[in-house]
């Protein structure tokens, strides 16, 4: 088709330049639009896996710790075990020992109960306090607690014996450590599994 006065041009071919144009743009843009989507996706992706990375990096310590012998601990000794010094975290509950390392989000240092790893929790927990004074440095007896706070630390008590290792005793100054042999210490554990 000719345009009026003879001038030779053709309007089908300006219109289908048009409209390949208007397509290739329209390619152009959703090229770039699913360039983006999948660039932020990916972004999302890598912060995802590092968070659970790192979530699933302090959950796997006690994977690769080799389990704990059976052994009692002096409150010195029990200090050690704080996450820091030494990658397994301990701590006592009325006087009993517990590897909590499996737990070290809420027992690591940044968790919310870091205050009582590698210490005696007892005070603490009976008080419902994790204010570092309300821990004792020496060996605390817990005589000075009424009935409910007593009651409250057998009831901590359970609930670690239920979900982490017993690996021991808390010594009170004089105690001579106990000789724990391989039976007792397989029957144990297999018995918190």
């Amino acid at each position: 088709m000719e345009a009026p006065g003879g001038a030779g041009v053709d309007l089908d071919l300006d219109a289908e330049e048009a409209e390949s144009a208007v397509t290739l743009s329209g390619a152009l843009l959703n090229g770039a639009l699913l360039a983006l989507l999948l660039f932020a996706a990916y972004r999302l992706y890598r912060r995802w896996a590092r968070r659970s990375g790192r979530e699933r990096a302090a959950g796997s310590e006690a994977d690769w710790l080799p389990v704990m012998k059976r052994r009692d601990f002096t409150l010195e000794q029990l200090r050690e075990y704080d996450g820091v010094q030494i990658p397994r975290i301990l701590l006592a509950v009325n006087g009993k020992v517990f590897d909590v390392t499996k737990g070290k989000k809420f027992y690591g240092r940044d968790g919310p109960y870091g205050i009582f790893a590698g210490r005696d929790a007892s005070r603490g927990l009976a008080t419902f306090c994790l204010d570092k004074d309300a821990l004792r440095e020496e060996y605390d007896d817990l005589s000075d607690l009424n009935a409910v706070q007593m009651e409250s630390v057998r009831e901590w008590e359970m609930q670690f014996m239920e979900k982490y290792d017993y690996v021991g005793r808390l010594l009170k100054p004089g105690d001579e450590p106990s000789e724990y042999t391989d039976e007792e210490d397989t029957k144990d554990h297999s018995k918190q599994d």
